[in-house]
């Protein structure tokens, strides 16, 4: 498909992973293995439209409430998950509190960018990611301080992302859910219905096409 317009940075929250399962006579935590195909199915039409970067909504601090099958689960999907994509071409980051015992150790080494291949696109993951971690050390620098903000990305934990043009949400939720709040505030806003595990091509291609018509004025 052509398109006239594209998104450079595209922001993926694939949810709907539990409610899929037990649609399907599954365990609730049987279904975040079912996320790992469709993501590998995003990232190869990406790569052929040419979308510089991707980043995916892995699991947040406050899903670590969830019951421990569950945790378990979905903290194994982001381990293969990544080491799937570890072998394209790709730069990866995993974002998120890595100094937490929820955090998977097999993803330190992703903590700071690698890069595979040719690196084609920037693929960052965020594990073990809450909103408030993330602006912490940025809300420390400005205690009793009145400051102009020039730059709100810089000191924050998540610096190394720039502002998303588009965010997609499977499963049919119409909310952000703590994802990415600074890089996203003028982000578009799709949701697609089906659950990330029925992933199509077409769910992607439709709100491409839909952010291809959508004006873009930063407020402006």
């Amino acid at each position: 498909m052509k398109f006239k317009r594209l998104p450079r940075h595209i922001g993926i929250i694939p949810d709907g992973n539990r409610r899929w399962a037990t649609n399907n006579g599954l365990e609730a935590q049987e279904g975040y293995q079912q996320g790992l195909a469709p993501g590998l199915l995003l990232y190869e039409a990406c790569l052929t439209l040419g979308i510089p970067e991707l980043t995916f909504y892995g699991f947040t601090q406050d899903n670590a409430k969830r019951p421990d099958k569950q945790k378990r689960a979905f903290q194994q999907a982001c381990v293969d998950a990544v080491k799937m994509l570890s072998g394209r071409d790709a730069a990866l980051l995993v974002l998120g509190d890595h100094d937490s015992s929820v955090f998977p150790p097999e993803l330190l080494r992703y903590t700071t960018r690698q890069e595979f291949g040719k690196g084609l696109m920037r693929i960052n993951f965020l594990v073990n990611y809450g909103w408030q971690w993330d602006l912490t050390e940025w809300a420390r620098g400005w205690e009793g301080s009145v400051k102009r903000v020039t730059n709100p990305l810089r000191g924050i934990a998540s610096a190394d992302i720039p502002r998303i043009d588009l965010v997609i949400r499977w499963g049919g939720r119409r909310r952000l859910s703590g994802f990415l709040p600074l890089q996203a505030i003028y982000s578009d806003f799709y949701v697609v219905d089906d659950m990330w595990p029925d992933f199509r091509p077409e769910h992607f291609y439709a709100a491409l096409d839909w952010y291809q018509n959508q004006d873009i004025t930063l407020g402006g």
